[in-house]
């Protein structure tokens, strides 16, 4: 979503009217004397099916033919300011709002219709009178994914997309993470959307209207059948196919992207909600694209920001990145489509594909590809003179494999869940905040193993894919792994960077749930997705490691059972092992 777009939901429209005015908006860098721009709203476009969506059309007021930029979205259509930017510098800008939001027709379901409408609508815009048949998208998170899944239909006159902070899977990376469900994002998302689908119903006298209040945020049990009833089924549906099978698979981009003939433009963020969408977009197009012009027509950026968050300041959370971090994302997307559907020589031409914020030293810089092939996999070790519980424990990290050495335990009750302090969150905040926060709180919590390096003497940087592997047992039949890594700084402040999660039962295949045998050791692998961080002399390394962050994820049970509908929880007492036999690791992309 572009700025503003999780700040301000907007009613349904009174009515569907389709007017014009003419305004003058400032032109970008490099585009010559800005135009004067028409605006045309509600412009209906009927669909296959015969459903009609509507869309406001912003066009240079001038004679001629331009480029068609487009975005789908369910969050309103008139809250997409940068098409009067877009327009004033020589493109035709089209925002639409998706089937069964606000001012189109039809039922909202997420993703169900977007590669059939996506089709339908650029082959549209690429046929109005003001076009010269060019198309591109634009956009963030549910944007990006009408981007993806009309680029999959292959629409002809299709150029590019330029997705932002968007997933690559809406099973895993969207609506569920490691098995875990993203409890906070899906409950105050889906709340969010289903305000425009309680207004429409009520307009048009439905009896189905039964919702009277907001999802329970962080509600227990997490199916709340009362609170969703007719507004969001999809809700209930996500949370009955727990498993990766053929309900996702029918959405899923990560399984086509063979079918994805056009350049990307892909932006994210290190602490969005999507980054390991974000960049396994990048990394697989460019192996499995379905032209050499989209293999070869990659970029990637990431820069600093929660979801939908600003770039434009310096400060995220509680991290200030100095003034070198402030960026225009829709200037970068602008001077983007500026090289590739009008064929100015801006210099886009001759940059490197990727472009990365680097944290600690707080600067930006240009790569030739991601992950960095001059990163070197480097393992750091688990180990404990003592109990590794909490701060005052005696775990700590090296590059040295382990010996004799005990297991760490600690006991995860459901009830006094670990809380999600920061991090990658999505779409309320928490009173915890959100990005870099300080993570000393739960890190004094007996049910986290808290792992700490000694001081850097110099300068190292961590930057690329981060994995975590662990040997594991657990009392349950199913239990949560969590794995956080942290910057602690010289101050003791403990900067969270990026995190992961797994739930046991998936810890073979997310498409079939296997129950554990208590007391049996799993060797498993946490995906921490990514970060690109310097580590400063005095600066220290550490890894959080528990079974629960709520309610960012939902809390395993640990019954084995139905998480969706069950209300019995019981206690866990889990173990992490790293000895010779079990050499449980942090796999970080050292840069030399």
């Amino acid at each position: 979503m572009t700025r503003g777009f999780h700040a301000r939901w907007a009613g349904a429209l009174p009515g569907f009217c389709l007017l014009a005015w003419t305004v003058l908006a400032p032109g970008g860098a490099g585009a010559g004397e800005p135009f004067e721009v028409s605006i045309e709203r509600n412009v209906p476009a009927k669909m296959r099916d015969g459903v009609v969506l509507r869309a406001d059309v912003y066009r240079p007021k001038a004679e001629g033919k331009f480029p068609v930029l487009l975005a789908r979205l369910p969050y309103d259509k008139r809250n997409v300011a940068s098409c009067l930017k877009a327009a004033a510098r020589g493109y035709v800008c089209v925002a639409q709002d998706v089937r069964g939001r606000y001012a189109s027709e039809g039922e909202w379901y997420p993703f169900k219709y977007e590669s059939q409408d996506g089709y339908d609508t650029v082959e549209w815009a690429a046929a109005l009178p003001w076009s010269n048949g060019k198309v591109g998208m634009f956009g963030g998170s549910y944007i990006g994914a009408t981007q993806y899944l009309a680029a999959i239909a292959r629409p002809p006159h299709l150029a590019g997309i330029s997705p932002n902070y968007t997933a690559s899977n809406y099973h895993d990376g969207w609506t569920y993470q490691g098995g875990a469900f993203e409890q906070w994002f899906n409950q105050s998302w889906t709340t969010a959307l289903a305000e425009d689908t309680l207004n429409r119903r009520v307009e048009s006298g439905s009896d189905a209207v039964r919702w009277t209040q907001a999802l329970p945020l962080a509600s227990y049990p997490v199916l709340d059948a009362s609170s969703v009833a007719g507004l969001a089924p999809y809700y209930t549906d996500w949370l009955m196919h727990p498993d990766y099978d053929d309900y996702w698979k029918q959405w899923s981009i990560e399984d086509h992207y063979d079918q994805i003939q056009v350049p990307v433009f892909g932006l994210g963020a290190w602490y969005d909600i999507f980054l390991g969408g974000t960049l396994k977009n990048y990394v697989r197009l460019k192996a499995k694209a379905g032209t050499p012009a989209a293999r070869g027509g990659q970029r990637l950026l990431v820069y600093v920001s929660g979801h939908a968050g600003s770039p434009a300041e310096s400060k995220v959370g509680a991290v200030d990145f100095g003034g070198k971090l402030p960026i225009d994302v829709n200037e970068a997307v602008l001077r983007w489509y500026d090289w590739l559907l009008k064929g100015i020589a801006n210099g886009v031409e001759r940059e490197k594909p990727v472009r990365l914020f680097v944290m600690g030293k707080n600067e930006w810089r240009d790569e030739e590809d991601w992950p960095l092939q001059r990163a070197k996999a480097t393992r750091y070790y688990l180990h404990s003179a003592g109990p590794a519980n909490g701060l005052q424990g005696g775990g700590t990290l090296a590059t040295a494999a382990p010996g004799d050495e005990k297991a760490d335990r600690f006991v995860y009750d459901p009830n006094d869940a670990v809380p999600t302090i920061g991090g990658p969150l999505c779409c309320k905040p928490l009173p915890t905040g959100i990005g870099p926060q300080d993570q000393r709180p739960a890190e004094a919590r007996a049910d986290v193993l808290v792992y700490t390096s000694p001081a850097f003497a110099q300068s190292t940087e961590v930057t690329g894919p981060i994995s975590l592997e662990l040997y594991v047992s657990t009392s349950a039949t199913d239990t949560d792994f969590t794995g956080k890594l942290v910057d602690v700084w010289p101050n003791g402040f403990a900067q969270n960077l990026t995190e992961g999660i797994l739930r046991l039962r998936y810890r073979n295949s997310q498409e079939k749930a296997e129950l554990a045998n208590p007391g049996e050791v799993y060797r498993i692998a946490l995906d921490l997705w990514a970060t690109s961080n310097v580590f400063l002399p005095g600066h220290r390394l550490r890894l959080e490691v528990s079974s629960s962050n709520f309610p960012r994820f939902d809390r395993n049970l640990n019954t084995g059972g139905d998480q969706a509908r069950g209300t019995q929880m019981v206690k866990a007492t889990n173990a992490v092992y790293h000895d010779k036999s079990h050499p449980s690791a942090l796999v970080l992309p050292i840069v030399p």
